[in-house]
């Protein structure tokens, strides 16, 4: 199994305001989309509220300590879309395992802020959006070692550049340890 975390980062690390993300980048939902699909998505209860509705063709464990917490697919919910609750991140680690069959070996954890920090020392691979730019946030992405996590891959977008062109610059980067 390997564990991936995915995210946007602004240059000051933010990730999120308000249970959101302070920017609108459409190129990076497409990337988060394109990568998630038809996995595993560990995250937390908050992280799972900021969504609109749970994703098509992912399962969602939920780590919550909120005691019977237990939200519902809606019922035009695509196929392979699930939604699991647990108490801890060692239980989303163990369920996860028990779906790789179904969802594929690569599990993405999706956030928040607290998440991240905590399955940092148990993260193989991470996808950052590198934003060009500060924003305000009260959510951010951990400090990592980047001789523990060494870029693999890195590719640049411009603002103003390109058929689609992206408000502002930024960087796909991948970090293997």
């Amino acid at each position: 199994m390997i564990l991936s975390a995915i995210a946007a980062m602004a240059r000051n690390r933010v990730i999120g305001v308000d249970g959101d993300l302070p920017w609108n980048i459409p190129e990076d939902f497409k990337f988060f989309k394109d990568k998630t699909s038809g996995h595993v998505m560990i995250m937390g209860r908050k992280t799972f509220e900021s969504l609109p509705q749970p994703l098509p063709g992912r399962l969602h464990i939920i780590i919550t300590r909120q005691e019977g917490y237990s939200p519902e697919l809606p019922s035009n919910a695509k196929p392979g879309t699930a939604i699991k609750v647990v108490a801890t991140i060692d239980d989303a680690v163990n369920f996860a395992r028990t779906k790789l069959t179904e969802y594929g070996d690569e599990v993405f954890i999706i956030g928040g802020g607290e998440i991240y920090k905590q399955m940092l020392s148990v993260t193989d691979r991470i996808y950052l959006t590198e934003i060009h730019q500060d924003f305000p946030g009260d959510a951010k992405f951990p400090e990592f070692s980047k001789t523990e996590f060494v870029e693999a891959e890195r590719i640049s977008r411009k603002a103003g550049e390109g058929p689609n062109p992206p408000s502002v610059s930024f960087d796909f980067v991948t970090y293997k340890r």
